[in-house]
């Protein structure tokens, strides 16, 4: 995932992506506790999208962007 992708979302969108990455994440690391992971990579994948999706709303929060602004873009 690309942080210029991520930029381009509003900041609901990206709150979602957050709790979507975040249960993905519990998923992994479930099936890997169970020994049903094939890609162990995947965690270190997922754990770093969050990171660029907070990094993202961080951004935008300093900015001052809210959704009302973006709505008007």
């Amino acid at each position: 995932m690309k942080a210029s992708m991520l930029k381009e979302l509003s900041l609901n969108e990206l709150f979602i992506k957050e709790k979507d990455l975040r249960e993905e994440l519990f998923h992994l690391r479930r099936k890997n506790a169970l020994k049903q992971l094939d890609d162990v990579e995947k965690i270190n994948k997922t754990r770093k999208d969050i990171a660029r999706v907070l990094t993202v709303i961080n951004e935008k929060k300093r900015q001052g962007v809210t959704d009302e602004d973006e709505k008007r873009k």
